[in-house]
């Protein structure tokens, strides 16, 4: 969640690196993620391409394995590049559930898809290293610059994906698992302050967020505490995200060449840690769609805020500016390098001035309709399928920050200005029928494959609690719809 990097102050949990970036360097104040999912938002990082120009519609469907990426470009001008852990933004990854929760869900039919977020304390006060796999990633890549980026006579991009502050997954889910299990030591535990969000009723949620809340396995009863302890949970994980940036920074400044790298910390989306009566990802609010952006290096700004609107597409222009190369015209984003380096906005790049809005798409799992957020000084606009059968959202995020009021049918003149904007950017109609095309496509050659063997197979995914207890109503339902 890229607000615990500047609000409030990081009072909610200590972060000591985040809070180093921010001081030797720049923190973006308003970066939203282009797709609130890993990977068609991180198709959209590595490529510069908005998510319906990648056509990464779900976790199952990202970037094509030989997409030129910016890393890619860099390589071939003469940087030495090196990625280690998370990158999942090539097509074919993630779990059958994950991709035909996706292809189904124009289907009528509420089954939940999600174990019900919970946590869990492992080790004790001395137990520092809970996700280890990243931690044995982090130690790979603190190695690397100590045995071989010091030593390079070429200029060097590394890469490290981070796994956490992912929630964890979930056995008890079923098949193929959920991933609703925070998890942490009472060692990173103990240092956070939790504020309790405000639920709107079931009765007054909005149509795309119950059926959201539903798949998610959060309609049931919560006490304040279950609440409270996924949240604390939340933060201590991403403490322990902030100790492996801080092993990162550690490794440049033993080398002496912390002085001459620049430094971006980003993630590919946030965490609703149950605002919103949801966890996870999926959504348009800030929780989930507003990402840490933080950058500190030779020539950077040094604390710095940055208020302008800016998204994860923006880091491929920015990658190839640094490295002084030139960049495709056909990006969507534009180089975050002026806005660093503290530069007026009459000192526009080339490429002309930066928009004033940002774009962020979902097409997934856990939302019955594709989704399109354009965010525009203090409005955040959310459009829904063709834009004419599911009401839209507005918030006013100068006065309703929570995002606990959709003054929509308030502001008909508003909506209907920034409604032009966004088809004036994406003919979201079109996409939309685009992906519910695909979906169907993509189900129907499953169930094909399949054989004899559907029935048992789709009545064991990860929603086999819901569907075993009417696998013919459910199966019908499938029917009716193809």
């Amino acid at each position: 969640d890229g607000r615990l990097t500047f609000y409030p102050g990081n009072q909610t949990v200590d972060l000591p690196f985040i809070n180093f970036m921010k001081r030797y360097g720049t923190v973006f104040l308003n970066a939203y993620t282009n797709s609130p999912i890993c990977c068609p938002s991180r198709a959209a990082m590595w490529s510069g391409l908005f998510t319906h120009l990648t056509e990464s519609w779900n976790n199952f469907k990202g970037l094509d394995p030989d997409h030129v990426t910016w890393m890619d470009l860099m390589e071939r001008h003469g940087y030495r590049t090196q990625k280690f852990g998370k990158l999942d933004y090539t097509s074919g990854h993630h779990s059958v559930s994950n991709r035909v929760e996706a292809w189904t869900r124009d289907v009528e039919f509420l089954l939940r898809q999600e174990g019900r977020p919970m946590v869990n304390l492992t080790g004790d006060k001395t137990h520092v290293r809970v996700m280890e796999a990243d931690w044995k990633n982090t130690d790979k890549a603190v190695n690397w610059i100590k045995e071989e980026a010091v030593n390079l006579t070429q200029p060097f991009v590394l890469y490290l994906g981070l796994n956490l502050p992912h929630p964890y997954p979930s056995p008890y889910a079923g098949e193929n698992f959920g991933s609703s299990t925070f998890l942490t030591s009472s060692y990173r535990l103990e240092k956070s302050t939790i504020k309790i969000p405000k639920w709107s009723s079931l009765s007054e949620m909005h149509p795309v967020d119950y059926y959201s809340s539903y798949t998610k396995n959060c309609t049931g009863e919560f006490t304040e505490q279950e609440v409270k302890n996924i949240r604390a949970f939340y933060y201590a994980m991403c403490a322990e995200t902030d100790a492996m940036l801080g092993e990162v920074i550690s490794a440049l400044k033993d080398t002496g060449l912390l002085k001459k790298t620049i430094v971006i910390f980003t993630a590919d989306h946030g965490e609703l840690a149950m605002e919103h009566r949801q966890f996870y990802k999926m959504s348009m609010y800030e929780g989930s769609s507003h990402v840490p952006l933080l950058v500190m290096g030779p020539g950077i700004k040094e604390q710095q805020q940055v208020p302008h609107v800016v998204s994860l597409v923006d880091i491929y222009p920015t990658m190839l500016d640094i490295a002084r190369t030139p960049a495709p015209r056909n990006l969507s984003g534009y180089s975050l390098m002026p806005l660093l380096r503290g530069k007026a906005e009459d000192e526009a790049p080339p490429r002309g001035s930066r928009p004033p809005w940002v774009l962020s798409e979902f097409h997934g799992c856990n939302v019955n309709a594709s989704t399109y957020m354009l965010r525009s000084g203090r409005w955040k606009y959310v459009a829904f399928s063709d834009g004419r059968s599911v009401l839209p959202q507005l918030f006013d995020l100068s006065e309703d920050p929570d995002e606990l009021t959709n003054v929509a049918t308030k502001l008909p003149v508003i909506v209907r200005s920034l409604d032009k904007m966004l088809r004036a950017i994406v003919n979201y109609p079109k996409v939309s029928s685009s992906v519910q095309e695909y979906n169907k496509r993509q189900f129907m050659s499953w169930k094909q494959s399949l054989g004899q063997n559907y029935s048992n197979v789709i009545a064991n995914l990860r929603w086999h609690q819901d569907w075993l207890k009417e696998p013919k109503k459910y199966e019908d339902a499938i029917d009716k719809w193809l």
